[in-house]
């Protein structure tokens, strides 16, 4: 996250919230973001959210996501946040959304399904 220029904004059990400031070496030909910075940080979110829930002793790896993105990474600042929907002895569930904001307004602009795998360490 630190190369993407991206922050922790907040952690609670089974929800993470990712931030990510518009960056020029982020974008792509057309001046948005790229949709893979824009997967990289609600897949954190997500994965952070579902960490929150594993058992003591495992880590958390993502096993497989299906991402929508819905409109353009157009903003000044954009935040991932990951939610835990079901989270089993294996095998955890996650929603995430990325919400743009620019000029006072806020639109989603992708939403994540996600299974992450709980990993004994």
């Amino acid at each position: 996250m630190a190369t993407l220029g991206a922050e922790l904004l907040s952690a609670q059990e089974g929800e993470v919230q990712i931030a990510l400031p518009f960056s020029l070496h982020l974008s792509q030909q057309q001046g948005f973001i790229h949709a893979g910075a824009i997967t990289s940080i609600v897949d954190s979110a997500c994965g952070y959210a579902a960490l929150t829930k594993a058992p003591p002793g495992h880590e958390v790896v993502t096993a497989e996501f299906k991402l929508n993105l819905l409109r353009p990474a157009i903003g000044e600042r954009f935040v991932a946040i990951g939610k835990v929907v079901n989270a089993g002895r294996m095998l955890t569930v996650c929603t995430g959304e990325v919400l743009a904001y620019k000029d006072g307004a806020v639109k989603v602009i992708a939403l994540m399904q996600a299974t992450i795998v709980n990993v004994k360490v």
